[in-house]
């Protein structure tokens, strides 16, 4: 499999993993280890805005490299109802090939489990 520069970079380096604990965190995990790829992401809200973000991720190099990334671009930002970027533009950001989609769909529903609950947290 070719992988982009981008993929490669966020795939062994993954700064952004492992896990938070605490006030202010909020956790979603999605997909399932026995098919191949789950992602749970952890996000501490200060002020409605992402303080600190990780992430695990049984899966591919392209969803552990975009899974690491979304956690990175995160911090600092006003939380949404979304990912930060959508599933289409991260396709393209790191060469994601479409028979891989389901694994950016499981990226996403990782981010929304953290993240909507997260949304009306004052901390």
């Amino acid at each position: 499999m070719n992988y982009s520069e981008l993929t490669r970079r966020y795939f062994t380096t993954a700064a952004s993993s492992g896990e938070l604990t605490g006030p202010g965190v909020f956790r979603g995990a999605a997909g399932n280890l026995s098919q191949g790829t789950w992602v749970q992401f952890d996000l501490q809200i200060q002020g409605g805005a992402v303080a600190a973000a990780r992430f695990l991720a049984f899966a591919c190099p392209h969803t552990v490299a975009v899974s690491a990334w979304l956690a990175e671009q995160a911090v600092g930002k006003p939380l949404g109802r979304s990912l930060p970027e959508s599933v289409q533009a991260l396709q393209e950001r790191f060469a994601v090939p479409v028979e891989k989609t389901g694994r950016l769909l499981i990226i996403e529903d990782a981010w929304l489990a953290a993240a909507v609950p997260a949304i009306d947290y004052r901390g």
